[in-house]
């Protein structure tokens, strides 16, 4: 059985004007993505600019935090092996990020997982997901 490991550090994210109110909603356990309001599609990276029509019209949008696995990669020969994934959120954004705190084995394309956040190096929350089993 392979498994994710509280023993990786994880990276400390850059935090800057622009995305700091997600980083505030984390620590709450909030997960916020950014809705444009012109063409009113949800975007991850958060970012000012909706990155589909161009527009400064951007929200931040509570997010379910449940999504499906798009894709993923085990890491095993990493020490201690690690999951990526790209997950697609309900709200429609694809996000690239880590699984955790499950058996790796039991992995599968279009599972549902839902975010957790795993504070990094800087005490900073870092968005990850778990699945549903």
């Amino acid at each position: 059985m392979s498994t994710a490991s509280g023993g990786r550090a994880i990276s400390a994210p850059m935090v800057n004007p622009e995305i700091a109110p997600f980083f505030e909603a984390a620590r709450k356990g909030c997960f916020l993505v950014k809705r444009c309001g012109d063409c009113g599609k949800s975007h991850w990276y958060p970012r000012a600019i909706c990155p589909f029509c161009g527009s400064l019209d951007t929200e931040w949008m509570e997010s379910t935090g449940k999504g499906r696995i798009h894709a993923f990669s085990i890491m095993r020969r990493a020490d201690p092996p690690f999951a990526i994934a790209y997950v697609i959120l309900e709200e429609g954004p694809m996000v690239l990020t880590n699984i955790v705190d499950c058996d790796f084995d039991r992995l599968a394309i279009d599972q549902a997982v839902h975010v957790v956040f795993k504070m990094a190096d800087n005490d900073v929350p870092v968005a990850m997901f778990t699945p549903d089993f």
